[in-house]
């Protein structure tokens, strides 16, 4: 404990402490909650958590203490340390690596509840102060999809009009080549082929949760190859930018870009984090349990569910595209629609695996042995006459990991 808290003593001397959280004042009757990111508000994916845990926080009368820039090394295990000196009841980490170092923070700190997103062992450690949690988000990576499918069909169609040649070719940029990403630039791919049914799609991986400059060069590159229009599973402006100076449109994630890429900006999908706070603030005040596994959904509208879009953009949007989208949003609800309806993707060829799948002649699969546990899980379902790769039913972080026909990937990165 004495190092611990000389460890405190540096950072808070320091400046460490990272000011965009609510941690200074009088109050010390106030519940302190604890939040760990892995980078900071430069980053869309950080400052997503980041105004989420403030305005929950604010909301429900808890004090907020954010730590910024924690590597997903033994310095995270350091901060869930410090926070749980602190006396904060609650502790959330943002990063897939974090979990190692919160889950052994939360076999030695009994006493806090410890949460991590889009972690995978919750449901296996059966520690009862540790929860993971994540959202349907592949839903709405699936409505962008629609709105940039409109928006390709548009192009498509003025093409016919003005003599300008449009391909059907889209792209996007990846971090690592995991399920979490996988899942959606296939949910967003699928939501393109929804509208423009032969679209075929380009992947390129830059290693990186959030790098600028390779960000901005892996979309310059898949420019370069003729995609028509980009989206992205990266942190960095550096993707929309690229595409703002060339003119191509483009889906974010996390936020709209509007402001700084008016002529571009298509929509945006984020995990709204704030409903997660808000129920686990709720938790810590009450006594009441937290989730073990926690899977957030759409909301009654497009904006203000776990899963939300932004407004799509002014000028880069295609018109009819907010109808459009509540229509899909409505049969995403009832299940009429299923993003992973495996009726609307083939796996043939080299992305067929006969160890983990099985498919109809077609190349449709019937069957998907998922990593989802100890024990690889069958992850193909039927239900209301939809055959479909049951996303989120199991767990609540990504566990589709299938590459279909129609996207090429040319990189890996893990």
């Amino acid at each position: 404990m004495e190092k611990r808290l000389s460890l405190l003593a540096v950072v808070v001397a320091a400046g460490l402490l990272c000011a965009c959280g609510s941690n200074s004042g009088s109050d010390e009757s106030s519940i302190k909650v604890g939040l760990i990111t892995l980078h900071g508000t430069t980053s869309t994916y950080d400052k997503n958590f980041i105004d989420a845990f403030n305005a929950a926080a604010k909301k429900k009368g808890v004090k907020p203490i954010i730590y910024t820039n924690v590597g997903e090394d033994n310095g995270c295990y350091d901060k869930a340390a410090l926070l749980a000196d602190q006396h904060c009841k609650f502790v959330f980490a943002n990063s897939f690596g974090h979990e190692d170092y919160i889950i052994k923070a939360a076999k030695e700190f009994t006493n806090v509840q410890f949460s991590h997103a889009t972690g995978t062992k919750a449901h296996i450690e059966n520690i009862p102060n540790y929860h993971n949690a994540f959202a349907s988000i592949y839903e709405g990576r699936y409505l962008a999809g629609v709105a940039a499918g409109m928006k390709l069909q548009a192009m498509l169609d003025a093409g016919k009009t003005t003599g300008k040649t449009t391909s059907k070719k889209i792209g996007y940029v990846g971090a690592y080549t995991y399920a979490e990403v996988i899942s959606g630039y296939t949910s967003f791919f699928l939501g393109v082929r929804s509208i423009v049914s032969d679209a075929t799609m380009e992947v390129t991986f830059t290693g990186s949760w959030y790098d600028e400059a390779l960000e901005k060069a892996a979309a310059e590159k898949l420019i370069a190859d003729g995609c028509s229009l980009l989206s992205q599973h990266a942190d960095s402006w550096g993707a929309p930018t690229a595409c703002e100076s060339a003119g191509v449109p483009d889906v974010t994630y996390n936020g709209s870009t509007e402001s700084r890429c008016p002529n571009t900006y298509v929509i945006s999908s984020r995990i709204n984090w704030e409903p997660y706070f808000e129920y686990c603030f709720d938790a810590i005040k009450n006594g009441t349990e937290i989730s073990t596994d926690y899977t957030g959904a759409l909301g009654d509208t497009l904006y203000n569910g776990s899963v939300a879009l932004s407004e799509p953009g002014k000028k880069g949007a295609a018109q009819g595209t907010e109808a459009k989208l509540n229509e899909v949003a409505t049969a995403l609800r009832n299940g009429t629609v299923q993003v992973f309806d495996t009726s609307k993707f083939t796996v043939t060829g080299d992305n067929f695996n006969a160890t983990t799948m099985k498919a109809d002649a077609e190349g449709h699969l019937t069957s998907y042995m998922a990593n989802i546990s100890t024990e690889a899980t069958e992850a193909i379902e039927t239900k209301g006459g939809i055959t479909y790769f049951a996303e989120s039913s199991k767990r609540s972080a990504p566990y589709f990991d299938v590459h279909i026909d129609g996207i090429t990937l040319l990189n890996t990165k893990f």
